[in-house]
């Protein structure tokens, strides 16, 4: 059984239409790369599985329907986000950022700064005052601290600068190496994506329209449903 099952999922935004019928599943300790141009639903995906908004159609988690659940109860099942554009807590500090979200697990703040070194060093400096880089692993450490059974993340390399979207990439594929960690992840970047992915999800205009293993995603796949 899949960790995460989504099969026809449908959702709206007020009269407006936005997922017309996403299929994706993510086993446990599975990496998968959701992946569409921009627009086609990729963060309304994410948004209905976390319960942000409604949606219709089938969705589980480990087995338990989540459409009835508001979107805390998700999070307590063991589903993490890394929302897209970080979101910290800016007036907290690093530290305490860490601290609001943890509950009991293998990922504490010891570890977290096993895996980003800097957050440590910046511990004490509130979230407003961190590079974007900075932030970025800080809410991807924050998700850890939830131990989560699957971790989203929305675009967590957009914007950053070449070395610091490797140093992501590399303690992305070292949370999942270490921990067997499920991973649902949403980026452009074909090559990045296949360091840790096993296998894509592709949408197009709010509906899944390929998936496959990542070594089956050739270049006119991409091109055509990508445009990268």
């Amino acid at each position: 059984m899949s960790l995460l099952q989504v099969e026809g999922l449908e959702a709206s935004y007020g009269a407006s239409q936005a997922l017309f019928g996403v299929d994706l599943k993510v086993g446990a300790g599975e990496a998968v790369a959701l992946m569409g141009r921009n627009g086609m639903g990729k963060t309304t995906t994410v948004r209905a599985i976390c319960r942000m908004i409604p949606s219709r159609g089938v969705l589980r988690f480990d087995g338990q329907d989540l459409h009835n659940l508001p979107s805390h109860r998700a999070a307590r099942l063991g589903i993490g986000l890394v929302p897209e554009g970080r979101r910290c807590f800016r007036d907290l500090t690093v530290a305490e950022n860490l601290l609001a979200a943890a509950r009991p697990g293998p990922w504490d703040r010891a570890r977290v700064a096993d895996l980003f070194p800097r957050l440590e060093e910046r511990a004490g400096q509130v979230a407003a005052s961190l590079s974007g880089g900075e932030q970025q692993m800080l809410a991807i450490g924050r998700a850890l601290m939830t131990n989560p059974r699957l971790m989203i993340l929305d675009e967590a390399t957009e914007g950053l600068a070449p070395l610091v979207r490797a140093e992501i990439w590399a303690a992305l594929g070292q949370v999942r190496g270490a921990s067997g960690m499920a991973l649902l992840v949403i980026d452009k970047s074909v090559k990045e994506l296949a360091q840790v992915a096993d296998r894509a999800v592709l949408l197009e205009r709010g509906k899944t329209v390929w998936a496959g293993n990542m070594d089956a995603l050739t270049p006119d796949i991409t091109e055509r449903f990508v445009g990268v």
